[in-house]
């Protein structure tokens, strides 16, 4: 399998991959200062002569540009570390400290950053809006994004000479100065928080914010640009860990006899399962429009669990929880990286690096959620039998 640096946003073998969706994006800039690279000038994104900035775009009603409150939207806190690409910066940083670091940002502040692992999913969230608002003009219900960075306010204007740039409707940022943001998300009432930094991602987790540490491919598969496609792991990501914990405690025979035991129990739910509520929300505008078959949301359940063996507990707790999934994937075992070559998601969630590092090689931006009893076991030759 190919190798996957754990390291913040790096990518697959050191190789930078060129996004092939149509610009717009959103992120985190300089979060953890952490990790030693080398990088090729020449895959950096930012050798090109800039293009001139474009024209905002805003929604505006009764004169005023129309934001939805936090409390009505859907907020997706995104890093600028996974929303561009920072690591040319990043090494002046650890090279020449924060002071040149800073007069370096300055100096390119007219040259946009390349998108990052982020960018197609933000371009999709964007895509989505724009239907709800053609259907819902008034309506605050809409994917709400917010630019999350560590950086001085002095990189504000590159960010933002950024997203302008790549014509991206994001008026929302949070540059902390690199103080923790978890504060603010809290403040935000984030639905999703995607992060280059895997121990600020574990802090949103115990406060209860659903949270994942994004991963560049070497290889990029193209995505839909009209579409949002998200698909999902089970145990530990959309469910809890308590079958996994059987698993990894007594072994296969035993989780089967536990499942097959508790299957009229529901599983309790794991750190994903508002973001799947708040999706299924939006999803239902459409339904109600008359648009289910033209819905521009799917979402996928992608899990190792056997569907006879294992899978009815599943199927009965989301029934019961009042959540839809539109496809369904019982892999019993099987790699899970060829199946989501197929499905193409903009983003797809599992609490096994294995896993993750499984869906990168095959080109599928794969956000780890660490959460749970595989943390103490996550190695590339972990295996599962319910994710």
């Amino acid at each position: 399998m190919v190798k996957m640096s754990l390291e913040p946003v790096q990518v697959m073998s050191g190789q930078v991959a060129e996004l092939k969706v149509a610009p717009s994006s959103n992120g985190d800039s300089a979060g953890s200062w952490e990790g030693k690279r080398e990088f090729d000038k020449d895959h950096l994104g930012l050798t090109a002569k800039p293009k001139p900035v474009t024209g905002r775009r805003a929604r505006k009603v009764e004169g005023a540009v129309f934001f939805p409150k936090p409390e009505n939207a859907v907020t997706v806190a995104v890093s600028s570390r996974v929303l561009f690409r920072t690591e040319r910066e990043q090494k002046v940083f650890e090279q020449k400290g924060v002071e040149e670091y800073l007069r370096y940002q300055i100096e390119h502040e007219n040259e946009p950053f390349a998108p990052g692992p982020a960018f197609p999913f933000v371009k999709a969230l964007e895509a989505v809006n724009a239907r709800l608002r053609e259907l819902y003009p008034e309506s605050e219900e809409l994917f709400d994004i917010v630019l999350v960075t560590y950086n001085h306010a002095h990189v504000g204007i590159r960010l933002i000479n950024t997203i302008n740039h790549h014509n991206l409707f994001i008026e929302r940022f949070c540059m902390t100065g690199g103080s923790s943001p978890i504060g603010y998300l809290k403040a935000w009432q984030t639905n999703l928080y995607l992060s280059a930094d895997a121990n600020k991602v574990r802090e949103a987790l115990t406060e209860g914010i659903a949270a994942a540490t994004m991963f560049m491919p070497e290889k990029m598969t193209e995505v839909s640009e009209s579409q949002l496609r998200v698909a999902f792991d089970g145990d530990a990501v959309l469910f809890s860990d308590e079958s996994e914990r059987i698993f990894k405690a007594h072994g296969l025979d035993k989780f089967f006899e536990h499942e097959k035991e508790n299957e009229d129990r529901l599983l309790d739910h794991g750190p994903l399962k508002g973001f799947l509520e708040a999706l299924g929300k939006l999803q239902k505008k459409f339904y109600a429009k008359g648009q289910r078959l033209d819905c521009p949301i799917r979402t996928y359940l992608v899990t190792a669990r056997s569907a006879a063996s294992s899978g009815i507990r599943a199927l009965k707790t989301l029934r019961a929880w009042g959540l839809e999934i539109d496809e369904a994937l019982f892999l019993a075992g099987a790699p899970k990286g060829p199946m989501l070559e197929k499905i193409r998601p903009h983003i797809y969630f599992d609490d096994q690096m294995f896993h993750v590092e499984g869906a990168a090689e095959m080109g599928t931006i794969a956000a780890h959620v660490p959460y749970g009893i595989a943390q103490k076991h996550n190695s590339k030759h972990n295996t599962s039998a319910g994710k």
